[in-house]
């Protein structure tokens, strides 16, 4: 008797590293790999076109933020449990995607044994949530919780928040993102105002004291 397999789909713009996760599902025995992509356009119509029970999903996509795939990713098909997958800490990004739908968050540096538990628990159709991730969780669900300045940015403003941080100007910014300056320098408008900052270099140090970059 055939045993079902869990189906995925990863998404990732590093063919190495789609390569690399796919010999790590491929060897457990129950997981199939039913497609791959490297944007977010690939994604939709991999949704589109493949039965998954489970997707991974890079937080850094070329065409778009992670978040916003995974939101446009939930809206083609709702029941798809989405593990995001990335290089930040969970502290910086772990909470706002579980909040945007994705079922769990996983940092990419993780040994391969927690990967394949983390598959496992979404394709029974439950949340993934470290230990981490659940104190960060309940802290902000107490009564005496007060959102930090960056919580309240938009998932854009907190990514052009982020490069600020990281030492690059409104033009390299909006290169990476593929944006217009004005559209960039908007958001960073956005930002000073609801985080109460004045100049980048406010926001630098804010980014670093709270361990954003």
């Amino acid at each position: 008797m055939d045993i079902q397999k869990i189906k995925v789909i990863i998404v990732d713009d590093h063919a190495i590293l789609r390569s690399g996760i796919k010999q790590i599902l491929t060897a457990s025995g129950d997981i199939e790999v039913v497609a791959e992509a490297e944007n977010v356009a690939q994604a939709i119509k991999c949704v589109r076109e493949f039965a998954a029970d489970v997707m991974l999903l890079d937080i850094s996509l070329p065409d778009k933020t992670g978040i916003e795939a995974l939101k446009l990713i939930k809206r083609e098909n709702a029941a798809i449990n989405i593990l995001m997958l990335s290089m930040y800490m969970e502290e910086q990004y772990a909470v706002r995607s579980i909040r945007s739908g994705a079922s769990g968050y996983l940092c990419k540096h993780t040994a391969s044994e927690e990967l394949l538990t983390a598959i496992h628990t979404l394709a029974k159709g439950k949340k993934y949530i470290t230990p981490n991730v659940a104190e960060i969780l309940a802290e902000q669900v107490g009564n005496d919780h007060t959102a930090a300045p960056h919580e309240i940015l938009s998932d854009r403003e907190f990514q052009v928040m982020r490069l600020i941080a990281s030492g690059l100007s409104v033009s390299e910014i909006a290169d990476k993102l593929s944006l217009s300056v004005k559209t960039v320098s908007m958001y960073r408008t956005r930002l000073l105002e609801k985080m109460h900052l004045k100049h980048n270099a406010d926001i630098t140090h804010y980014a670093i004291k709270n361990e954003l970059v």
